[in-house]
């Protein structure tokens, strides 16, 4: 079974097309119905009207005054197929064309006159009006009949330029529809822009000036936004209780292992992981919009991880300048370093770094010219953990730490083999 349309533009502009013909075929039906019987009175009248003068020509008792007949004759034959009839004791006198054959059966008394319908020996429709009438000397039938297409001619000349008329209106009011349609859908369009925009960070809520139908949703959109905030702001200061819970017994550590370097090392490092975060709190709170430009953060990190490699791989650099990307600057800087931590450390002796945006977003690739990762491993590198590689440094989080970061700010990781065989990680970002 075929589905319906999906598209409320394409199902409104089919429900008009559809009730167009509807509407078209029953006011030719009916346009023929009402022709039909005005044009039959019509004709049925004149029928009857040369019925009272073949009336006007029958004696009481049944025979025929041939004067009388003589007089009104020219009247009863107006034209071809314009015939009479009169049927009596006496015999039958009739014009010389007519060709209604005569009712089988015995013959009743009715003295209104009454329709007929049949053909004539040729075949040719008649339509006929006829009466009896009770005389002294036994019934005696009138008929007077026209052809049929004297009914039907006055029928299609009319119709045919009336469904012409109701033709043309069908399409001006199927062209009225589609207008409707696309003025009537303009308000969903502005509040699919005003969604993007609050999903961009360039507006706090969808504006509720909507017309009357579609106040409520924005309404509705607004309490999500808002309930949503609410949540993301109570998770945020959650986070932000811990770091300020756990800064404490980190400086005590600290002063403990200060005689410990290695020990020493990793607190500092985690003391650096608690006030970026708590940094991060801080800025969602006052409402700053994430934004960074990824062209000067990725030339820093480059230059740094340079000289941290001494020299042995070479990393290239390829971003637009001014590329922004909407997160914040201590997440970017945690996100690319670790991917260019895993390239280097795995690189034979090249690492690219490119960048360019694209639709609605920013696609950002690091690519190295390593052994790579086969495609059949790359779901469980990415899983928290994880070593791939139990050789050197490293604690398996570097992929799980830039999933998780991209996909928090709306974006998502992509891997793949690159030109050189080794691994290249994509990473799509909304654009800043």
């Amino acid at each position: 079974m075929r589905a319906w349309p999906r598209s409320i533009r394409v199902r409104m502009l089919a429900l008009s097309v559809v009730a167009g013909m509807v509407a078209l075929v029953l006011a030719a039906v009916a346009a023929t119905g009402i022709l039909t019987r005005v044009v039959t009175d019509g004709i049925d009248r004149r029928l009857d009207a040369q019925i009272a003068l073949l009336a006007s020509s029958v004696r009481a008792d049944g025979r025929i005054d041939a004067a009388r007949l003589a007089a009104v004759r020219p009247a009863l034959e107006a034209g071809p197929g314009w015939d009479w009839r009169i049927a009596g004791p006496g015999g039958v006198t009739a014009s010389d064309t007519f060709l209604l054959a005569p009712d089988e059966g015995p013959v009743r008394h009715h003295d209104r006159p009454r329709t007929r319908r049949g053909r004539g020996p040729d075949g040719a429709p008649l339509h006929a009006r006829e009466v009896v009438l009770a005389t002294g000397g036994g019934p005696v039938v009138l008929s007077a009949a026209a052809p049929r297409g004297i009914v039907e001619r006055p029928i299609r000349d009319a119709v045919a330029p009336l469904l012409t008329l109701l033709a043309l209106l069908i399409v001006l009011l199927a062209v009225a529809a589609v207008v409707q349609v696309f003025y009537g859908l303009r308000p969903l369009r502005a509040i699919e822009r005003a969604i993007v925009a609050v999903r961009d960070g360039r507006a706090d809520a969808v504006p509720e000036d909507q017309p009357a139908e579609l106040r409520p949703l924005a309404e509705e959109l607004n309490a999500l936004v808002r309930a949503n905030g609410a949540a993301l702001a109570a998770a945020r200061q959650s986070a932000a209780n811990l770091a300020h819970a756990l800064k404490t017994p980190v400086a005590a550590l600290a002063l403990e292992l200060r005689d410990d370097p290695p020990r020493a090392h990793l607190v500092d490092r985690i003391d650096a992981t608690l006030r970026h975060h708590l940094a991060r709190a801080r800025d969602r709170v006052v409402g700053r919009r994430p934004d960074t430009d990824i062209a000067e953060a990725a030339g820093a990190l480059a230059a740094t991880l340079r000289k941290l490699s001494g020299g042995r791989v070479a990393i290239d650099t390829a971003i637009a300048p001014g590329l922004h990307a909407a997160i914040e600057p201590g997440d970017f800087d945690e996100l690319l370093g670790n991917l260019l931590d895993n390239a280097v450390r795995h690189a034979a002796g090249r690492v690219d770094v490119r960048g360019q945006a694209i639709a609605g977003g920013v696609r950002l690739c690091v690519e190295d010219d390593g052994p790579g990762i086969a495609p059949d491993a790359r779901q469980r590198a990415l899983a928290p953990g994880v070593r791939l590689d139990e050789r050197g440094e490293g604690h398996g989080f570097g992929l799980a730490i830039v999933r998780e970061l991209s996909e928090l700010y709306g974006g998502r990781l992509e891997l793949a083999t690159g030109a050189a065989g080794g691994l290249l990680v994509t990473v799509i970002l909304p654009r800043g």
